[in-house]
């Protein structure tokens, strides 16, 4: 595996999007948005327990959900990963702080 996994995956994740919601979780999901931002919020969860439980493995894998949750929202809303790199490239330069301060965030 490399860093071109999740370009992979949101092709396939997208070719899914189209098929038959009884045989793809995906299809699934992408057309019960409500249950998509559900699994968000859960595998953002699990991935919090196992971090501050200091469960490594857990991390791993809740991360891994995660990721796959937040692919099967990027196929649902119509965004493709270079326009995310795009966004987090347009950062890399400004510190978080300043980032936030400019979204009028704390």
């Amino acid at each position: 595996m490399n860093e071109f996994i999740i370009k992979e995956l949101f092709l396939v994740l997208k070719e899914r999007k189209n098929t038959n919601q009884q045989k793809s979780y995906t299809s699934h999901l992408t057309k019960n948005p409500e249950l998509l931002a559900k699994k968000i919020g859960e595998e953002s969860s699990e991935l919090i327990i196992d971090f501050i439980k200091k469960n490594k493995d857990g991390v791993i894998k809740e991360s891994a959900d995660l990721i796959y949750h937040l692919l099967v929202i990027w196929v649902s809303a119509g965004i493709r990963p270079d326009e995310i790199w795009n966004e987090l490239s347009s950062r890399k330069k400004v510190s978080g702080f300043e980032e936030k301060k400019n979204r009028g965030l704390k």
